[in-house]
């Protein structure tokens, strides 16, 4: 098996039913066979899952992502953990490239759940050692976590992909003022100047409308740059309003392509030019000619080998 030559421990790594296509495409490029498990749901609902090979004493990484049905693959993800975990593997690793409930990261409504550390409670009780994801909503739900938790980032995928094209007239553009650091990112890596949407409430709804622009965009191919992209009704606005203020052409780059509802009928119907996203979720039969899909698969391939060799993550960050 490759990488684990003078490694003590067997690496496994097994796929629940959410992403197998991204599970897949990891394994095949660590040159490591998919896990053997099966999954039953019976007459009641419940579900079952069985792993079918030997663990004991190995190292193994469980790829789940949150795809609907979300509440589903939770609950299959946390039986997955618990069946390994009484099956006597060494560490056990839950590979998750969207996490699920990451929206929901603070009160700010009373009487509700903070239903990412709720999650991560749940990971943890069910037998994960630690957590390898991707692009949180917030990077600070990782102190939700008594264990590791290793956040990778897709700007590499995605600045590769950009850096093919001219990026000599571009402009990067924040939706708003809260995903202006995570712009931030991408234009040092790529040495674009910034602008931002600035968004305001003008009445008791919950909706803010852009009002002001922070920055230059006449005359420029503007790049709004996110985390996840879900209903679309944020993007869509964002880039009508960037239109409204000279934008020459739009493009949008983002991690995860949640698209729900009429997202991708929204998004074709509106003054987007190209939308860049990864695979972390399976599009499930969505598409469009706009749509570019950059695989996520090698960084999460290579962190695997990383956390199962003992090595350091920052290398592939730069």
């Amino acid at each position: 098996m490759s990488g684990c030559g003078n490694h003590p421990r067997k690496l496994k790594i097994f796929s629940g039913r959410s992403h197998p296509d991204l599970a897949e495409e990891i394994c095949r490029i660590r040159d490591t066979p998919v896990g053997k498990s099966v999954v039953v749901r019976f007459s009641n609902e419940n579900l079952m899952v069985q792993i079918k090979e030997n663990v004991r004493g190995a190292d193994v990484f469980v790829v789940q992502t949150s795809a609907p049905p979300v509440n589903e693959g939770l609950v299959e993800l946390l039986i997955t953990l618990d069946a390994l975990k009484h099956t006597s593997a060494d560490r056990i690793t839950a590979v998750i490239p969207y996490f699920p409930y990451v929206r929901s990261d603070k009160k700010d409504k009373p009487r509700i759940s903070i239903t990412a550390r709720l999650i991560a409670d749940l990971l943890q009780t069910s037998g994960a050692d630690r957590v390898l994801t991707m692009d949180l909503h917030a990077p600070q739900i990782q102190g939700f976590f008594r264990i590791p938790v290793d956040h990778l980032h897709a700007t590499p995928v995605i600045t590769e992909y950009l850096l093919n094209g001219d990026l000599s007239n571009a402009v990067l553009v924040a939706a708003d003022a809260g995903e202006a650091k995570d712009v931030g990112r991408y234009a040092n890596l790529l040495h674009l100047p910034m602008a931002i949407i600035d968004k305001r409430r003008h009445d008791d709804s919950e909706k803010a409308t852009p009002t002001h622009l922070i920055g230059v965009v006449d005359g420029k191919d503007a790049i709004i740059i996110d985390d996840e992209v879900a209903t679309g009704g944020t993007l869509v606005e964002a880039a009508t309003f960037l239109k409204s203020h000279g934008a020459r052409t739009i493009r949008a780059a983002f991690t995860h392509a949640v698209l729900s509802r009429d997202s991708v009928q929204r998004i074709d119907d509106s003054c987007i030019d190209e939308v860049i996203f990864t695979d972390t979720v399976p599009l499930q039969g969505k598409t469009s000619p706009k749509f570019k899909i950059v695989s996520v698969a090698e960084i999460f391939a290579r962190a695997i080998r990383r956390i199962h060799d003992g090595d350091s993550l920052s290398e592939l960050f730069r």
